[in-house]
């Protein structure tokens, strides 16, 4: 027993220095600029180095042996998601790859991304980046209702920052388009916002943001200044739409006047933010926490539906009539 849990704790160990990769993200005939491994359950097995083309012999080859994951080092993990970006529209539109790998893709993609906003928001290319992500994320979810529903599908339920960011992003941009918002454009800058919200965040003290009990006063204090911080942040680099800002500042204001950081109510909350405040508190109540396990989806739209003088009621029905088919996915 003891060398069984020896062996989980090494290969443990050796997988947290890789990305797991799908295979079906590499573009046959191009040269990688990142090794490709093989896990071969104990060790990591350089499979293919970069100056080699990836194949279409190299891909029937793994699809032969059922291989669908490969590994990238973390040290080289920035060049993979460089090379993801750069061929997103054509994974996109890829008939070889299934729907779920397709989704897939696309969201450890945006994880990736958020990851990099989160570290340096001031950063113009880790903008941009998220600028291109949400472009395609948009476009994908355009695709239809099946869209939506393999996003859910792969939604990671553990919370982070980055997932949260990524699942916020995609319940918006799903609820936008049922309630009437179809313009690419509109979509874009909506979507852009919602994948930044919480951006502000990486100023709260990590003791605040990820404490077990109750908050005090004073440090609840401090979290409500996030949505002014985000907005800060990312208007240093002056590279998104300005209606992208405004979800960003207001996606805990409240219909009723309860929210912050300006105690808008009513009218005066952008509907961007309305659609925003839904998927953020949604996310956050269906996610696992420090502090308390998630809910099941019923469960927390039967809880804002009860809070509803807080929400608007016309999109909590609409995300309500969107979660129905799903609403046991978690």
């Amino acid at each position: 027993m003891g060398r069984a849990n020896d062996t989980i704790r090494r290969s443990q160990a050796i997988l947290e220095g890789y990305v797991a990769i799908y295979v079906h993200s590499l573009r046959v005939e191009t040269v990688l600029e990142f090794d490709l491994h093989l896990f071969n359950g104990s060790d990591m097995v350089l499979y293919r180095a970069s100056h080699l083309p990836f194949t279409l012999l190299t891909l029937k080859s793994l699809e032969e042996n059922r291989v669908s994951r490969l590994y990238v080092s973390i040290e080289e993990r920035r060049q993979y998601q460089q090379y993801v970006r750069q061929n997103l529209n054509t994974i996109l539109t890829d008939p070889a790859i299934d729907d779920f790998t397709r989704t897939s893709i696309v969201y450890d993609s945006a994880k990736e991304i958020v990851k990099d906003v989160m570290t340096d928001p001031t950063y113009g290319e880790n903008i941009k980046a998220s600028q291109e992500l949400v472009e395609s994320t948009v476009l994908h979810v355009l695709t239809g209702q099946n869209a939506f529903h393999n996003m859910l599908r792969v939604m990671s339920f553990d919370y982070s920052l980055y997932s949260h960011s990524v699942n916020v992003c995609t319940y918006s941009l799903a609820l936008a388009q049922s309630t009437g918002h179809e313009t690419t454009q509109e979509l874009i800058e909506l979507g852009t916002g919602a994948l930044l919200h919480d951006v502000g965040k990486i100023k709260v003290p990590d003791e605040i943001l990820y404490k077990r009990g109750p908050l005090a006063e004073s440090e609840f204090e401090t979290v409500r200044q996030h949505p002014r911080w985000g907005v800060e942040l990312v208007e240093e680099t002056n590279l998104i739409p300005k209606r992208s800002y405004v979800p960003i500042r207001q996606h805990h204001e409240r219909q009723d006047g309860s929210g912050y950081p300006d105690g808008l109510a009513n009218n005066d909350i952008d509907d961007f933010s309305r659609i925003v405040a839904v998927a953020d508190a949604f996310d956050a109540m269906t996610t696992e926490r420090v502090y308390r396990p998630p809910m099941d989806s019923f469960t927390a739209l039967r809880t804002m539906l009860g809070e509803h003088p807080a929400y608007d009621r016309r999109l909590l029905d609409s995300f309500a009539v969107l979660m129905g088919p799903a609403a046991g996915h978690n």
